[in-house]
């Protein structure tokens, strides 16, 4: 006696890898994964946290107050520059200078500290003299520490009322457990991100801080894909002692074609921004932006696998219900067989158990068709006489 499977299903064993992947067919043991991937995570927070202790972030003039001057760059260098700078007054050694594109035509944009209004002119007529153009092709901003200061506390506040109000929802919509696992993988994807820009010490300015809040929004949609249908097998399953880890592992198989042309989707564009846009054309607020969006597609499409849904896993294997279901993980066919709508393995074994019993029984009794009486559980009704 062995399981039934619908003709879909055993076609479904047939195919390659590729269909398989494109009909949400796979059988890949994502929870037996689970440790390369948050071993990789636990090293990119290290290296992470190591980066802001040493150096921390290069914050831009809108989070560190100061001012801003951009000359064009065809005659004038940055040593030039610097020189300029000192003659004026100001600290050439802490000015940050650098070459930027805008519409084709090289500017050097430099940086210092708080000036004087009376300061700031003066470098720029210096800075129009040396670059031989007009002053009127002198740029200049100035802000003030205060006013950065207050727009970082600002973007901190929305960020924490943020996370409160999604974490609230995904509990009421689904469970606290994944509003917990949801939670934990958008601050990792964050956490990896602002480490990438500590690493390389980009600039972090306003247009990163937005990159930023679009990366949580897609960390969330991604886990929420995975957790939906995670919430509708847990249902599936109910009837069945099926370990919440197996769970996990046809969830995902079932969205992972999904996912994947989400993430691609939203990642081509992306990265024809930060190659052509920034690379090419030199456009280097474009790669601020851009490259913030990448990092964060990237690790929130990873998060959602290897961090949101270990985790929930984790919290929900500690609950009595599934404490008592540990058991092995459906693998290989087994696993496909879950995926496309087969009964847990759990079951499936039993059925081979009570079968092989009746098997043995009707064997040792002779009767092929009627049951034996040692398989009876009360005592065989006596026949009631013919009348003649």
């Amino acid at each position: 006696m062995t399981e039934v499977l619908a003709p879909e299903i055993e076609v479904s064993l047939h195919r390659t890898a590729r269909a398989r992947l494109y009909h949400g067919e796979t059988r890949v043991d994502f929870m037996g994964r689970k440790w390369w991937g948050i071993g990789i995570s636990l090293a990119l927070i290290a290296a992470t946290l190591v980066s802001l202790l040493a150096q921390g972030l290069n914050l831009g003039l809108d989070f560190n107050g100061g001012v801003q001057w951009e000359v064009p760059a065809a005659n004038i260098s940055d040593a030039q520059a610097r020189d300029v700078l000192a003659a004026n007054g100001v600290k050439a050694a802490d000015a940050k200078i650098v070459t930027v594109s805008a519409s084709g035509v090289q500017r050097l944009r430099i940086q210092t500290s708080e000036q004087p209004a009376d300061v700031r002119q003066k470098v720029s007529t210096a800075l129009a003299k040396a670059a031989k153009v007009d002053i009127k092709d002198i740029s200049s901003n100035s802000v003030t520490a205060s006013w950065g200061k207050e727009i970082t506390k600002k973007a901190v506040r929305a960020l924490v009322v943020f996370i409160i109000l999604v974490a609230l929802f995904i509990a009421w919509r689904f469970e606290w457990a994944m509003a917990l696992s949801a939670i934990a993988a958008m601050l990792h994807d964050v956490l990896i991100s602002v480490g990438i820009y500590s690493i390389l010490q980009l600039e972090v300015t306003p247009a990163t801080v937005i990159a930023f809040l679009t990366i949580l929004g897609f960390s969330l949609y991604d886990t929420i894909v995975v957790f939906d249908k995670v919430d509708e097998n847990t249902a599936r399953f109910a009837g069945s002692r099926l370990p919440y880890d197996d769970v996990i592992n046809v969830s995902m198989n079932q969205v992972v074609m999904r996912s994947l042309n989400t993430s691609l989707a939203a990642v081509l564009p992306v990265l024809s921004l930060l190659v052509v846009g920034a690379g090419l054309l030199g456009a280097i607020s474009l790669r601020e932006f851009a490259l913030a969006l990448f990092v964060g597609l990237v690790t929130g499409s990873y998060s959602s696998i290897f961090i949101a849904s270990p985790l929930l896993a984790w919290i929900k294997g500690q609950t009595p219900k599934y404490k008592a279901m540990r058991g092995p993980r459906a693998v290989g066919v087994d696993l496909e067989r879950l995926v496309m709508g087969g009964s847990p393995a759990a079951r499936r074994e039993s059925q081979r158990l009570r079968a092989a019993r009746a098997g043995d029984a009707v064997a040792a009794g002779g009767a092929a068709v009627n049951a034996p009486a040692s398989l009876l559980t009360h005592e065989p009704r006596p026949r009631k006489k013919k009348r003649r």
